[in-house]
């Protein structure tokens, strides 16, 4: 097994000045010591035969120990020349395992002891802790296609549960997804290995595998895997094999993790002896006999020395692996070995910054590939920018010297017009290990460039749910595209989709800069592709582009206008990068995405916070929603986390929302309206303008990108009219009723202030709500209104205004959470319809002019005395010393 490797290490300095060692493997089994007993066992994690009394304590090996066969792989960096760019290469050095992402891995199979045993399927699934999100990509055998998949804490509670689409992944037998937004205690249990997953089939196959999430360093070497099944129908047997080849020699390191091959009567021995066989059309090639515990089966062990004919077999997935007991009763179980299987994308971007001899070019390649299960990698490959004609196009490793490149794959006869489409029919199997290492680079030459002016190392992209990298190729981003063009180092592509609800799902990546421009990078969606189009009065027809982590970036805009999303399916926008160096582009691209959004998008964005119809919770299985342990209760019914609705007791003035558990109501803050009358819709909450109100019902489909001018507040990621206040919406915690907002229409800025609660002048105040900011006095006792009175036909009619009734004739000032009264308008009852106006303001004629706290006008501050002038200078002292 692995510790059958005898290691000889050399401390020796690479160009960087990092210590590293050479290692050497070397076989020592057959130089073991004859042991003195008569009886001699092989027990697991230990290379030669013991007697069973001397190392009964060895059967309390740690998990983690079955991986110290595989081999980390060192830089191989003492024969390159100490100028040679390397900066793009990830070594094992540079990508170690860290906090900030943790490899995991289950096998799932279905109870073998169990009476109820109704499968035979056995799945691999990998997990990837990145951040705080979780992504697995599981692949399956002779099980019928998965609906769900539960993860299970250790007291049997579904923590999360995933619900399985049709069409989600790039093969029939792999599921792909995520779990977001890991909380603390989920993230606890996952690294301490008390997670169960679970996948189910349909109700009415009724099958189910499960098995536990472990931790292995050893996934971080894979770069081949295998599926281990049984021939016997609902066994509940099944296994995995995870393999790498060595660095140099062609040794094939293996572990081994298997359930349900062990009968009960096997598993009361402590041990049990096991035969693993490589074998190729069923003739065994290489046969090893070992010794497992019933408790710990997972079993490690090197082959090697493969020769030509088993590194081509490897290479062709015609390999298998089996694994059988011995005895009168053996149990086997087997499974081709391929290429690992993964849901990740193999890409690459290609830049003048990242060749042999660095340059700034402003030129961009990139390129998508797929590895079949056969050997054959597909590549599609395009170039753009370049100012000399291509010669080649290569797929390359890293040269040992800078005059060496070592070329593995001239395509360079496929290249076409910008585009490289082919397939790589020979593959062997130290190239695919290395390509699944990230240790192969692709490479463009020019005329004016012999050696390269592109060239890009070849990695896989995290799976993140982008269904767009499946469907389409990335879109590239070029210096040479910029207005003016830019002759930069840099380089990206970018994949781009837009869904049904017309949201645009992104997700860039940079390559060719310093790292030190990583921290300014960012992204802007445009409204025009056409160079020299873009000028500073744009700013509307543009919108930020989040989310960037070093030079990737991934996110969604929602409630895009209607003038971008027209420029998006007409393929004039663009998407463009900037840095520090660069501010007006440093790489850009045209993007196209054909969508049919309605043309009354733009109407329903604009009326977002004055409108509920806007709030219309997504249509999900309410069966779903219930299960959702992050979904809301509230008046009998359940609510998606993240939704929105309006509730039963106030269908028009007031918005609901879930946040995990918890419902938060707030009332709708209408906007100032500047006009002499108002009157109030019968569909709408807020007031509108009264000579406003007939146009707007004849233009209400007719808006365009100039009525969506305001400002985007990232918070609620919604577009808020100029002039209008809101309460500032921050996830995860809802509405902040002690900030308010507003819109500078003139600049389109995000103005928000905490809110100045007024001054109280009785002796006890209340605060009406928990979540209310700001305290108020007691209301007065009013005498109770007979509502049979006011339902008289006779009569003249109340008015009903927020909870409140108010007679005929009767007038009031409205009460407006968290402000309090707004003194500045008055409203009235006029025969059962509630009018409000806002106190008319002088026009004023002096220079300057300033606004005092409990006024409703703008006054001249000539007129202020001393004590006022400097009341107001403490007041927006206090504004502005307070940020949010």
């Amino acid at each position: 097994m692995g510790r059958c490797l005898g290691f000889c290490l050399s401390q020796q300095r690479n160009h960087r000045g990092k210590v590293f060692g050479k290692v050497s493997c070397k076989n020592i089994k057959h130089d073991c010591p004859e042991p003195l007993c008569s009886n001699p066992v092989l027990l697991p994690g230990h290379c030669c035969r013991s007697c069973p009394k001397a190392h009964s304590h060895a059967t309390d090996k740690k998990v983690d120990h079955i991986f110290d066969g595989f081999e980390y792989f060192q830089e191989k960096d003492d024969e390159l020349h100490k100028t040679y760019n390397d900066r793009s290469y990830l070594s094992s050095e540079d990508i170690s395992q860290d906090d900030s992402r943790t490899d995991f891995v289950a096998l799932l199979t279905a109870a073998a002891d169990s009476r109820t045993t109704t499968s035979s399927g056995v799945a691999r699934a990998r997990f990837t802790l990145s951040r705080s999100s979780l992504v697995f990509s599981i692949t399956f055998k002779r099980i019928g296609h998965p609906s769900r998949v539960k993860f299970i804490d250790r007291d049997g509670n579904i923590v999360f549960e995933y619900f399985v689409p049709r069409t989600a992944s790039p093969e029939s037998n792999m599921i792909c997804g995520i779990w977001s937004n890991l909380q603390k205690s989920h993230i606890r249990l996952l690294k301490s290995e008390q997670l169960h997953v679970t996948m189910l089939t349909t109700a009415n196959q009724g099958e189910e595998i499960h098995g536990k999430l472990i931790k292995h360093r050893a996934l971080f070497a894979e770069t081949f895997s295998s599926i281990i099944t049984s021939d016997a129908e609902h066994a509940g047997m099944g296994g995995i094999a995870m393999l790498t080849l060595s660095d140099v020699e062609n040794n094939l390191h293996f572990i081994l993790m298997f359930e349900g091959l062990l009968e009960r009567r096997e598993k009361e021995r402590s041990i049990v002896p096991i035969r693993v066989e490589l074998l190729y059309h069923r003739h065994v090639l290489r046969e090893i006999r070992a010794n497992v515990t019933s408790h710990d089966p997972d079993f490690a062990e090197v082959l090697t020395n493969l020769n030509n004919r088993e590194m081509f077999w490897l290479s062709r997935g015609q390999l298998e692996i089996a694994v059988a007991t011995e005895g009168k009763n053996p149990r086997r179980i087997s499974g081709y070995i391929t290429g690992k299987k993964s849901c990740d994308t193999i890409q690459s971007v290609l830049s003048s910054g990242d060749a042999l001899t660095p340059t700034k070019t402003g030129a961009v390649g990139s390129a998508t590939l797929t590895l079949h299960d056969n050997g054959t990698l597909e590549y599609q490959i395009q170039v753009a920018g370049v100012a000399s004609k291509v010669t080649g196009v290569t797929i390359e490793t890293k040269p040992r010297r800078r005059s060496r490149r070592n070329v593995l794959f001239d395509m360079t006869a496929d290249y076409n017009e910008g585009r490289v489409v082919g397939t790589w029919e020979r593959l062997n199997a130290r190239d695919i290990h290395m390509l699944l290492q990230n240790e192969l680079f692709l490479n463009v030459a020019t005329s004016e460039y012999e050696e390269g002016e592109l060239r890009g190392q070849i990695s896989s992209l995290l799976y993140s749910g982008l269904q767009a990298r499946l469907q389409e190729l990335p879109v590239p981003l070029a210096g040479q595209f910029v207005s003016p063009p830019v002759r930069t180092s840099a380089a990206g592509h970018v994949w781009v989709s837009v869904d049904e609800n017309c949201h645009l799902h992104y997700e860039i990546v940079v390559s060719g800069l310093r790292k030190s421009d990583d921290v300014t990078l960012n992204a802007h969606l445009h409204g025009f592709a056409e160079i020299g189009e873009m000028d500073d009065s744009s700013r509307e027809h543009k919108r930020l582009l989040k989310g960037f982590y070093g030079s990737q970036a991934e996110g969604v805009l929602k409630d895009l206008s209607m003038e971008l999303l027209r420029h998006l399916d007409k393929g004039t926008a663009f998407i463009q990068v900037s840095t520090k160096v660069n501010p007006r582009g440093e790489i850009r691209g045209r993007v196209h995405v054909p969508n049919s959004c309605e043309s009354g998008l733009s109407s329903r964005i604009d009326d977002a916070h004055f409108d509920l119809t806007s709030f219309e919770e997504v249509k999900l299985d309410p069966e779903e929603i219930k299960k959702d342990p992050s979904s809301c209760f509230f008046e009998g019914h359940f609510h998606a986390h993240g939704s929105h609705w309006a509730p039963d007791y106030d269908k028009k003035c007031t918005v609901c929302t879930c946040q995990k558990r918890t419902v938060i109501c707030d009332p709708i803050i209408c906007p100032v309206l500047d006009c002499a009358n108002v009157v109030h819709l019968e569909d709408k909450c807020c007031p509108v303008c009264e000579e406003k109100k007939q146009e707007k019902g004849i233009k209400q489909t007719e808006k365009s990108g100039d009525q969506m001018e305001g400002c985007y507040f990232e918070g609620d990621r919604k577009i808020h009219p100029p002039g209008t206040t809101w309460h500032p919406f921050v996830p995860p915690f809802g509405y902040i009723k002690c900030a308010v907002c507003t819109c500078r229409g003139a600049t389109g800025e995000v103005h928000c202030e905490k809110v100045n609660c007024p001054r109280l002048t009785c002796s006890n105040p209340v605060r009406r709500s928990p979540s209310d900011c700001c305290k108020e006095c007691p209301a007065e006792e009013k005498t109770p209104i007979d509502l049979t009175e006011m339902m008289q036909a006779d009569g003249p009619r109340a008015c009903k205004f927020g909870k409140n009734w108010y007679l005929n004739n009767e007038s009031w000032h409205p009460e407006v959470p968290p402000f309090g009264e707004m003194k500045c308008i008055t409203c009235w009852c006029d025969d059962g319809v509630t009018k409000c106006q806002r106190e008319q303001c002088p026009l004023l004629t002096c220079s300057k002019i300033a606004r005092r706290e409990n006024k409703c006008c703008p006054e001249c501050k000539d007129s202020y005395n001393v004590e006022e002038v400097e009341q107001l200078k403490e007041e927006e002292e206090k504004k502005q010393n307070w940020g949010y």
